[in-house]
């Protein structure tokens, strides 16, 4: 988890990765993950939009994240996390909002450039996947490494952020 209360991040959607390409990168990771937006209290609801919990496959390791998002920008947002235990993850995915399903992807993450790298695959798609780059500051301009082939910048797009996914998942052309 990181220390920092602010995500800002470029959002792309990629054609599908060379996957044997993405595990030569140095300091790559690959994590089974599993995500549930939940309805939030009411009252929390007026400082925080959006409560997320993970569970997360890191080999043998599984770790549970409750995660409170707000939106500052189209790039930045306001994330607070806390690791919670199973029991716990498992009580709240009871209050998954209607409509919105559990998403599950693999995330294959690298640094390069200076930069982490999060590509995450999904199962219902076999023709794309996102980029993800967490910079410092919105002006921060980081390069898509040359093995990986951009459709278009999705980070103002609604219908790609992954809570639209749990309700919706886009089939559009990539051309």
């Amino acid at each position: 988890m990181k220390n920092s209360p602010l995500e800002i991040e470029y959002k792309f959607l990629i054609h599908y990765p060379n996957i044997k390409t993405l595990e030569s990168q140095p300091h790559y990771k690959c994590q089974e993950i599993t995500q549930l937006y939940l309805m939030v209290p009411e009252e929390e609801d007026k400082v925080l939009t959006r409560c997320r919990i993970r569970q997360i496959k890191d080999g043998d390791n599984i770790t549970y994240i409750k995660t409170y998002k707000k939106k500052i920008t189209d790039m930045t947002r306001v994330e607070i996390e806390s690791e919670i235990s199973r029991d716990e993850f498992n009580n709240l995915s009871k209050y998954i909002i209607e409509g919105h399903s559990p998403l599950s992807k693999i995330r294959h993450s690298f640094n390069l450039n200076g930069f982490t790298y999060e590509v995450d695959v999904f199962p219902f798609w076999k023709d794309r996947a996102f980029l993800e780059i967490e910079v410092e500051s919105e002006d921060i301009k980081p390069p898509v490494p040359p093995f990986l082939s951009v459709v278009r910048d999705v980070t103002a797009d609604p219908r790609y952020r992954n809570f639209s996914l749990s309700h919706t998942i886009i089939t559009e052309n990539l051309e």
